[in-house]
């Protein structure tokens, strides 16, 4: 199944959201933070995703949101790679 850009854009948006309300001292101290109902959150747009491009897709958005500027590279190469050329419309 063919996910199309605006879904891959979602995610990125959503992704980016995730990670400038993520706060290190308040996962510390607060116990009801869950990342990963924030990755959850983030791959809703993306889910009709094959199951090994998903896994490849949830890791690095955890990672984003903990460490946006250490992968939000690699957040990018996956979206490219799996979203559709949008240069044949």
């Amino acid at each position: 199944m063919t996910i199309p850009q605006a879904q891959f854009d979602d995610l990125l948006h959503r992704a980016a959201l995730a990670a400038l309300f993520y706060y290190p001292e308040v996962v510390l101290q607060d116990g009801d933070f869950d990342l990963q109902k924030d990755i959850d959150y983030c791959m809703e747009p993306v889910a009709g995703l094959a199951d090994e491009d998903a896994t490849r897709v949830r890791d690095v958005v955890g990672r984003v949101i903990v460490n946006p500027t250490a992968h939000r590279a690699e957040l990018l190469e996956i979206v490219i790679e799996l979203a559709p050329d949008t240069a044949d419309d």
